[in-house]
């Protein structure tokens, strides 16, 4: 039966987060299964900047909820805001990032309702009755197909780059609503001390468009020159198997994998990786995957898009070489 998709949307420093973009794109996907629409959920103070960004989706509409209370984050107020509007709104699925901070009010806004959240999915698919949400178990080994069989709402998180921001459809620009919350009764029982900023020149490889990988393949730290030189012929930046930080040849920000960071790339070329699967959940998810590597049976070939079996001592020397003698002529 068609119905409504909330999607929460996350800011930051009067910016949107990426990760806004991922759950409107995957509540398009449930819309797109299921029926329906997808609404834009906005909760803060001062945020009408942002509801004009988000309105330039394709949305049923934007609804956004201002309160003194709701600024500085706290789960107390965001919860309490959030309840009032899907006890009044009745949406079919509620939609958010699997982020830190829906970490900390996802479980508690579910059990509101004493629905479950199913979080950190990967993905979907239509199963008799409604839907079939898929979420990695066993560490990433395997993924289990989970059907809520409960009466919505359903709350669901979806794991950070696990669907690409830039697959989130625009459109015309659509109604922004705003909701009045009542929130003076709200005990506000966490209190913000001080914020800390994190380690400047920290790379975010989730805003990359193209991404080379390296892997123990490179065999020393002086052979990352020939990843660099790819690196810089591609305009991309360089990302890592587990490996290569634990050896401290690249910074910790730069590992991808289920203990590093997520990417969805448009290109992301594997070197000398050789697919462990801590790994592969964290890149598998590109839009073009180029692996290279001399182990015809390496488990990167089992996602890629194109395989190059061969010595990256040589190959990708070529890369780059062929690369920037394109850009001469």
């Amino acid at each position: 039966m068609p119905g409504k998709v909330y999607a929460i949307a996350e800011h930051w420093e009067g910016r949107l987060k990426n990760i806004s973009w991922e759950a409107v794109a995957f509540g398009q996907q449930i819309a797109d299964v299921w029926g329906g629409q997808v609404t834009a959920l906005l909760l803060g103070s001062g945020i009408q900047p942002l509801a004009e960004e988000l309105r330039q989706g394709d949305l049923a509409g934007v609804l956004v909820a201002e309160h003194q209370k709701l600024k500085p984050y706290n789960p107390d107020a965001y919860v309490a805001a959030l309840r009032q509007i899907v006890q009044e709104d009745r949406p079919g699925y509620v939609v958010m990032a699997h982020s830190y901070r829906t970490i900390d009010f996802g479980p508690k806004l579910a059990a509101a309702f004493r629905k479950p959240l199913l979080a950190n999915c990967v993905g979907l698919g239509p199963a008799e009755g409604g839907l079939r949400f898929l979420r990695p178990v066993f560490h990433n080994k395997l993924n289990a197909a989970v059907h809520l069989a409960s009466d919505p709402p359903h709350f669901v998180s979806l794991q950070a780059g696990a669907v690409a921001a830039d697959k989130a459809r625009r459109g015309c620009p659509v109604p922004v609503v705003n909701r009045q919350v009542s929130l003076e009764q709200v005990e506000i029982r966490r209190k913000q001390v001080e914020i800390v900023e994190a380690v400047k020149g920290r790379v975010d490889l989730g805003k990359a468009r193209i991404i080379v990988g390296v892997g123990r393949g490179i065999k020393n730290q002086e052979s990352l020159k020939l990843v660099e030189d790819l690196a810089l012929a591609l305009g991309a930046e360089i990302g890592a198997s587990r490996p290569i930080v634990d050896n401290e040849w690249l910074s910790r920000d730069r590992q991808i994998g289920s203990s590093g960071q997520t990417v969805t790339p448009r290109l992301y070329i594997a070197c000398g990786i050789s697919g462990a699967i801590q790994h592969l959940v964290g890149m598998q998810n590109s839009e073009c995957i180029v692996a290279i590597n001399k182990d015809p049976n390496a488990p990167i070939f089992s996602v890629a898009t194109y395989g190059i079996v061969g010595d990256l001592f040589e190959v990708v020397p070529a890369l780059a070489k062929k690369l920037r003698e394109e850009q001469s002529e």
